[in-house]
Parts: C-alpha cells; sequence; structure tokens
C-alpha cells in the first residue's frame, strides 16, 4: 500500500482509549484461504452457527420440484397434440424445453451462487477482525437475541445482532448490525439496523431523538411527552422525554450537548434508556468501508466528552424528602462540602453542619420507559375520519339542496 492510502485509511481520529484508527485491514488484497480459516476457527470455538444446509438442501429440492412439474405437463400435452397438430406438437415441445434448461441451470447456478456468498461473509468477517484487532478493540461475529434495552431490540422475531467490535474503555462502546424478521400473513420482511451502544455511568430517563431527516422512527410516543427545546435543535430532533421529566432533560441537554448532537449525529435515531445510549441507522454500521468507519469514529470520539456530566444527575423522586442530619459520628468523614463537626458544635466562626442525603442512582418508575401510543386510538382516529368523510360525501349533497330550494 502507497504512502497516499496508508495516510487516507489512517486519518479516521481517535477515540479515547482505543488506538489510532487504522483501515489498512480492511483493504488488503483478498485472502480466500486465510478467510475460510479464519470462519472455521470461529465456528469450531462456538462463536458462530454451525451452516444450515438442510435449509439450502429443501429450497434447492422444491424448486428443482416445480420446475420438474412444468416439464410433466409439457410432455404431457406433447403426447396428447402430437396426433393432432404438429405445429402445436412443436410449440409444445418448446414449452417442454424452457423448464428442462431452467432446471439444468438452477442445478449449476445455485451451487455457485452459494458459494460466493460464502465467501463474501468469509472475507467480510475475516477483514473486521482484522480491523479490529488493529484499533484495539473486540470482534463479535453474531450473538442471537442480544439482552439490549434498546428498541430495535424487542421487535419481531429472529433477532440477531452481527460483526459487532467492542472496547471496554474508558467506557463500553459496541458498534454492530442487528437483523430481525417481521412477518404479515405470508410475507416475512427482514429489517437491517446499524447501531452504536455506549454504557453510561448511571441509569437515566427514558429519552427518544427522533432525527427529522432520516426517514425512520424507533417509535411512536404520546404527543404530550414531546419536548421543544431552544435554538435550532428542533429542526434536526424531536425529543421526547417521560412527563415531568422536562427539567431533568434541559439538565441533560444542555447547548453544548446539542451542538455536539447536531454537528455529529444528526442523521442517527438516539435512545437513552437505563444506562445505555443507543445510536441507531437504517443501514449497517459495520461494514468493510474505511469511510463509514471514519465516520462512526468521528460520532463517538465527538460525543464521549460530553457524557461526563450525565454521570452525576440523580433523580430527586427516589430520595425521601430532605432532612437536617445530625453529628456525624466521631471518626467518620462528614459529607463532600460540608463542613466537620465534634460533638455537634462547628468549628469557631463556621456554621453548623448540615448534611442533606444524596438521592441514589436510578430512576424513578414514571420515568424509566416512555408511554407508546396505542395503536387502538391510532385505528379510532382513521375510523373516525373516514366515518366524517362518509357523512360529508352523503350529506353534503342534501344539504347543499335544501339550501338551493
Amino acid at each position: 500500500m502507497d504512502n497516499v492510502e496508508a495516510d487516507r485509511t489512517t486519518a479516521g481520529g481517535r477515540m479515547p482509549g482505543i488506538r489510532p484508527f487504522d483501515a489498512r485491514a480492511l483493504l488488503v488484497p483478498e485472502d480466500r484461504a486465510a478467510a475460510r480459516a479464519f470462519t472455521q476457527r470461529l465456528r469450531a470455538e462456538g462463536r458462530l452457527p454451525p451452516v444450515n444446509t438442510a435449509a439450502t438442501v429443501v429450497v434447492m429440492v422444491a424448486f428443482c420440484i416445480l420446475l420438474g412439474g412444468f416439464g410433466v405437463v409439457a410432455l404431457v400435452l406433447l403426447v396428447v397434440f402430437a396426433s393432432v397438430l404438429r405445429e402445436g406438437a412443436v410449440v409444445v415441445g418448446i414449452l417442454f424445453a424452457i423448464p428442462a434448461v431452467l432446471l439444468i441451470g438452477a442445478v449449476v447456478s445455485i451451487p455457485l451462487l452459494m458459494r460466493r456468498a460464502q465467501r463474501t461473509q468469509e472475507d467480510r468477517r475475516w477483514r473486521l477482525a482484522g480491523f479490529a484487532r488493529d484499533v484495539g478493540m473486540e470482534y463479535v461475529p453474531a450473538l442471537p437475541d442480544p439482552a439490549l434495552p434498546g428498541a430495535i431490540f424487542h421487535i419481531g422475531d429472529a433477532r440477531t445482532a452481527y460483526d459487532m467490535l467492542r472496547a471496554p474503555l474508558p467506557r463500553f462502546v459496541e458498534v454492530g448490525n442487528h437483523s430481525y424478521t417481521v412477518s404479515n400473513g405470508k410475507t416475512t420482511t427482514t429489517s437491517r439496523w446499524g447501531y452504536i451502544a455506549v454504557r453510561l455511568d448511571v441509569p437515566l430517563p427514558h429519552i427518544v431523538l427522533d432525527a427529522v431527516g432520516n426517514g425512520v422512527r424507533l417509535g411512536s410516543w404520546e404527543r404530550g411527552q414531546h419536548l421543544s427545546l431552544e435554538g435550532d435543535f428542533d429542526r434536526y430532533f424531536r425529543l421526547y422525554c417521560p412527563e415531568g421529566y422536562e427539567r431533568d432533560a434541559l439538565y441533560l441537554f444542555t447547548p453544548d450537548v446539542m451542538a455536539r448532537f447536531i454537528d455529529n449525529a444528526a442523521v442517527l435515531e438516539v435512545e437513552i434508556v437505563d444506562e445505555w445510549m443507543f445510536l441507531v441507522a437504517p443501514q449497517e454500521l459495520s461494514t468493510t468501508d474505511p469511510a463509514r468507519w471514519a465516520w462512526v469514529f468521528s460520532v463517538i470520539a465527538a460525543l464521549l466528552d460530553k457524557l461526563e456530566q450525565w454521570g452525576r444527575w440523580r433523580d430527586d423522586r427516589l430520595s425521601v424528602e430532605a432532612a437536617v442530619a445530625g453529628p456525624a459520628p466521631s471518626g467518620v468523614p462528614a459529607p463532600t462540602g460540608a463542613p466537620v463537626t465534634s460533638g455537634g458544635l462547628a468549628p469557631t466562626g463556621a456554621p453548623a453542619a448540615v448534611a442533606w442525603p444524596q438521592p441514589p442512582v436510578g430512576v424513578a418508575a414514571p420515568g424509566r420507559r416512555l408511554r407508546r401510543t396505542s395503536p387502538w386510538l391510532i385505528l379510532g382516529i382513521a375510523l373516525g375520519i373516514l366515518f366524517v368523510g362518509g357523512l360529508v360525501v352523503t350529506l353534503g349533497p342534501l344539504i347543499a339542496l335544501s339550501f338551493v330550494r
């Protein structure tokens, strides 16, 4: 790799506690043997599920049976009409040849396409593992049904996080992708998201920043929980917090914090829940694209140094009413910021020490989860609109006619 390419792949910024950004492992020449050996090692260690060959065989057999059925029908038609119409026999023969050709093509091409997809996945895992090693992170290939409280981790079936890169310092950070399936009658849809998970110092109220311009939403929240913030913040995000926690949201999202989110995460959905912050995108974030990883690192680095002040937040609703503390026992230091007393007497010239109990770490029940909009309410509104529209269409001409008379 020449010096220009090396400079370009190492200029993505640096997260505190992690080695300098180095994406050269994502751009090295393909090595099929090394990639295959790495995937085999992951399966041997139990870090990847075994290959589901049974499902592949079932699909191929079903496809072959379908085409074979067309061929049998065409052959029967050929036998029936051969003695009646020579031209018809030729047409039926062509119809018989088409599924036969498709069948042969499927038998040859499906294994080749499957092998190509398998090689692509092996190469991807090998490159991401090398990139993780070079930047001081851990690569986790897959994790079924991850135990995370974010909204995207509780939707649909077959929930799986994959291609995750983790770093424990200065706080736990995980970048990965997440997929799940949603069945709607006879159709099944697979959704894929990319996410950045950051472990916070303390649990915080459930707060969602719905990015205005990315076309997706993490959920449907009751309108009474929307909080408008100052400046240009509302042009980029709609902030939702539990009712009664507006002052707490203002404490967490100070102007400098809001500016960081606007400048670095305006295209991401943001969810703060329990002791986690999730930054979510409607496409994969853990890829073999160095430019995307450079952007991800810059987002994390820009936000991490603003999270320290969040660790000082406490929920007053968890504390008992403040009371004046008695004199501190002998040998026990007074709370931070309070003068030490002896026998209930303050030092000469100092006021008597008053100890205020600090609220415990945690969030009261009303602030732990946002209230979602009820689907029955949405259905009722929709039916109401249809009912009113029907009345207007039906009675409108009669009312207009009565005025004319």
